[in-house]
Parts: structure tokens; sequence; C-alpha cells
């Protein structure tokens, strides 16, 4: 009972005002909002997930920890908040929970299988970063977080950035930044709330997810968002997913 009073109270302050997600002014994505849900626990967090079949949910494991309960917010027709249970979690056997937490890489990567579809959503295609991997490479990121950093009722409406990789990408972790401000100012980029958000690229005329967002800083890497958007590409993960869906009776979009 407390943890569903808690997960209620979470959802009410989440959405109860008009909101947006990702910080320095990034765009309203109505089409990608059909793919992407809001993930709450009962211990206070909200983050964001992908469903990559009707039934499955791909998030951060940093988004899903032991001790807590899980559900989905789900808008129903008449645009009201309900919350939708979550039958079971599985994250990654290989994720360092201080990995993260020092933006270092990590398989943060974790499913959610819902115990029924949810009308009117999407799924979204599963991939890998496009190959060689370089600086300059370009990505958008989604998510349901805050558009102002420390004010929780900013967030709960899908917007999306286009980020560009920068450093030396490679299969374990991608850094993103605004191309506009490269770091050195607040820009673009994920902040609380969008953790577990699909990274996608275009492939083939359509948006694939090919990783999921893990951490952010400030501009000039102080803490905060704006500055980089660090992601966990799917390059190594994608077999556990596969193997998992599989498992679980889950069809993934193709």
């Amino acid at each position: 009972m407390i943890r569903t009073l808690k997960l209620c109270l979470l959802l009410t302050a989440t959405l109860a005002t008009p909101a947006a997600a990702m910080v320095g002014g990034a765009r309203e994505d109505a089409a990608l909002g059909r793919a992407i849900v809001t993930i709450v626990g009962s211990r206070g967090n909200f983050c964001s997930g992908t469903l990559i079949a009707p039934d499955l949910v791909l998030s951060a494991a940093h988004c899903v920890g032991p001790g807590a309960d899980y559900k989905i917010v789900h808008t129903d027709a008449q645009r009201q908040p309900q919350l939708r249970d979550v039958r079971r979690i599985a994250a990654h056997p290989q994720f360092d929970i201080k990995a993260i937490q020092a933006h270092r890489a990590s398989a943060d990567v974790a499913l959610l299988q819902l115990a029924a579809p949810l009308p009117g959503k999407s799924p979204l295609p599963l991939g890998a970063p496009n190959d060689p991997l370089s600086a300059g490479q370009s990505f958008t990121v989604a998510g349901i977080g805050v558009a102002l950093r420390g004010d929780g009722r900013s967030g709960g409406t899908v917007r999306s950035a286009a980020l560009s990789a920068t450093g030396r990408p490679g299969r374990l972790q991608i850094r993103l930044v605004d191309a506009a401000t490269n770091n050195t100012r607040d820009g673009q980029g994920a902040c609380t709330g969008d953790s577990g958000g699909p990274a996608l690229q275009q492939q083939d005329g359509r948006a694939i997810v090919v990783g999921v967002v893990s951490w952010s800083t400030g501009a000039n890497n102080a803490a905060g968002c704006g500055g980089l958007t660090g992601i966990t590409p799917l390059t190594l993960y994608r077999d556990w997913i596969d193997r998992t869906a599989q498992a679980w009776g889950s069809a993934l979009a193709k």
C-alpha cells in the first residue's frame, strides 16, 4: 500500500502540468512519443523506456534497481495518466552501477515485460550504431526527463535532440554533444528522467534504436545537464536482449 501510494504521488507530480523533456530547448517529438514510456519507481525515481515489442520495454539497468516496485505510466484517450503493471524485469548480468555513476562504460541495459500491451503505442526496431564508429556521427536521443534541472514538474512529455558523437566512440560507450555548443556552454542533451531513453540512428530510411541513455554532464563536464550525454550502445548486448525476449515469449519489432 505504501509503495502504491508513493507511485501515485510521483505520477501526480510528474504529469500534473504541461511538461517538457531534454534540456536546451529540445523539440517535442510526437512520433517517438508513440514508442517511449515513463517508468516510475516506488523509491521516487522516474526514467524513460522504449517499446521494442508490444509487451517489452528497453531501458537502463540503473533505472530498475532491486528493492523497489516499478510501474509504467500510460495516458488514456482522455489524457488521464494510469499506472500499468510490469510482469518482470531483467537487468544485464554484467551491469556495474559504480561504473555508470563514474561515467564509465557498463552493461547499462534492462528489459521490462508488461502485464499487457499499451493501447496506441508502437514499438521500434533494434539495431547497432553504424560501423565504423567515429566522432561526428549523428544520433537522436529522446526521453521524458526534465527541461529544467531540479524541476521534476518540467518532465513528462517526450522530446528529442539531435546530437553528435565526440571523442573516441566505441562499442562500450558513446559520448554525445550538441554540435552547436560543443560542451563549452549549456546546450541540448539528456537530463534527469531521460535515463533509459533511446539513442537512435537513421538506417535504411527508418529510425533504429541503437543504444540507451546512461548519464549526462553539464557544460565543460561539470555536474548537471546540457554538456555531454553518455549512451550505452547495444552492439554487445543484442544477443542478451534477443535471448531474454525469446525466453519471455515477446516478439521484437522488425
